[in-house]
């Protein structure tokens, strides 16, 4: 009876090793929560997925110099929770983010969403991103 169990384990404990891990991340280490701004740009990309959102658009910085940016949501439950739909945002549309977590390497362009970020639709309505 004991060999037939660790037999069926066998297998099973093979098929999960060889699946990639998909480990979560820590906030902390990719963006600065004490670090926060406010962008205006245009949607170029919207990917609704687990564990996390992304918004990504183009922005203009201080000198008028068009960067692509990348916006980590919450998770896709979250953001339902909070009135959003998959449709919410589209490619195109103009959305202020406020108060978006600086990422903290300057050269991947990433902002992370704290508790308090919220995207400004250009009706106005505001949504939490957490």
């Amino acid at each position: 009876m004991r060999l037939n169990v660790l037999g069926s384990l066998l297998p099973l404990s093979l098929i999960l090793i060889g699946m990639p891990a998909s480990a979560h991340h820590s906030f902390d280490a990719e963006y600065d929560a004490g670090k926060t701004a406010t962008f205006t740009g245009v949607v170029t990309q919207v990917e609704w997925q687990n564990p996390h959102a992304f918004i990504f658009m183009n922005c203009k910085d201080e000198n008028g110099v068009v960067k692509s940016l990348r916006f980590e949501l919450g998770p896709p439950y979250a953001l339902v929770r909070g009135g959003w739909k998959k449709d919410t945002v589209k490619i195109g549309d103009t959305v202020t983010v406020e108060g978006g977590a600086l990422g903290k390497d300057p050269k991947l362009n990433w902002v992370g969403a704290v508790p308090s970020t919220q995207l400004v639709l250009a009706s106005g309505e505001k949504l939490t991103m957490r």
